[in-house]
């Protein structure tokens, strides 16, 4: 039996020796110029720690709600189309390892086996991410199976109007994940309007993910959204948007408790996690890092990534000085100076590059 991977980085490195070429273009790569997926990164480096001393620090709890669920960490698993390329249990396993971690996927609308399916591999709770790909008719068939599957919550993916640019998957002449069935004129029609009435038809807890100003986020909470996801898709729809946390500030003023926020892109490390919950978050979710855990060893890799993150948040809290998450405020982080040049200490370093020798 193979030694258990100790660190993230292990886990991208065994993922790059498994997945080919396509799959990994695919998984590691963004829109156009890749600008906004790297100010993700940026923003998070851009925050230092501010710690305080002698706090009794022996009993540290990582564990938060999102949506009523318990969370064993404030981390949930971001909705990932054609997981799968990356493992061929798909969004089944992602499922699985959420549910052994304790912790909710948003199961993408546009990977497979059948939502169905997915639903059957665990019993845990688990929310569904649905892309407008029809009519009213079409939807109200979705909202349908959603519900009978036993989803506990809707997610719906606001920043996808039109389908980018992401050169590194047109380089190599791949489909663009979104299934042969999707009309492109459909996702350009989805208004407030529309979210409104899939939230009343479904019933269910509802997510709006895409927020990236704080305009959206003020009109989200107006039509009772109950969670707000600060996201700009991992820099793979709109490129030169700005990086995720530095949006989040100011959407969690305009949000004033009233919705639940959730963020993510560029989320490495537990240390992550603690910096965007001191500037308001409940949660982070991840995609890239999920993606390579199943590419190294597929819900296992998953679990591992989650334990790995909950981990270094242990760690971080501890050192910080707090015990619970809820004791995060913007008091333990300040500006610091960004390092940007890689060096032999950076986040990753070792991180194999994206094209095979």
């Amino acid at each position: 039996m193979a030694p258990e991977f100790a660190t993230n980085e292990e886990i991208v490195r065994q993922a790059r020796r498994r997945l080919n070429q396509e799959a990994w273009d695919y998984l590691t790569g963004a829109s156009e110029s890749e600008t906004s997926m790297r100010r993700n990164r940026a923003g998070f480096d851009r925050l230092a720690f501010l710690p305080r001393t002698l706090v009794d620090v022996s009993n540290v709890d990582t564990s938060t709600t999102l949506m009523g669920h318990k969370l064993n960490a404030p981390v949930i698993l971001a909705p990932m189309g054609t997981l799968q390329t990356l493992d061929r249990e798909g969004g089944a396993a992602s499922t699985k390892a959420a549910a052994e971690f304790g912790t909710l996927h948003v199961v993408s609308s546009v990977t497979q086996p059948s939502l169905e399916d997915i639903s059957a591999a665990t019993d845990a709770p688990k929310i569904f991410q649905l892309y407008i790909r029809g009519g009213w008719a079409w939807v109200e068939e979705m909202l349908g199976r959603i519900n009978a599957a036993g989803y506990k919550g809707l997610c719906i993916t606001v920043d996808t109007a039109v389908q980018s640019r992401r050169e590194r998957v047109m380089m190599n002449r791949l489909a663009r994940g979104g299934g042969s069935d999707r009309n492109p004129l459909y996702p350009a029609t989805v208004t407030w309007e529309l979210l409104d009435k899939i939230k009343e038809t479904s019933g269910l807890p509802l997510m709006v993910k895409g927020i990236a100003t704080a305009a959206d986020a003020s009109l989200a909470v107006e039509h009772g959204v109950d969670v707000v996801w600060v996201s700009n898709h991992g820099g793979r729809q709109l490129d030169h948007n700005r990086g995720t946390m530095d949006m989040l500030p100011e959407i969690v003023g305009v949000v004033g408790g009233r919705a639940e926020v959730i963020m993510d892109g560029g989320v490495q490390r537990g240390s992550d996690m603690a910096k965007a919950l001191a500037l308001g978050a409940k949660a982070v979710a991840i995609g890239k890092l999920q993606g390579w855990g199943l590419g190294a060893d597929g819900a296992a890799g998953v679990q591992r990534v989650l334990e790995i993150l909950a981990e270094e948040l242990f760690v971080a809290m501890s050192l910080l000085g707090v015990t619970s998450v809820d004791q995060l405020t913007p008091d333990y982080v300040c500006p610091a100076d960004i390092m940007t040049t890689p060096h032999e200490m950076s986040s990753w370093v070792n991180m194999p590059g994206d094209r095979l020798l």
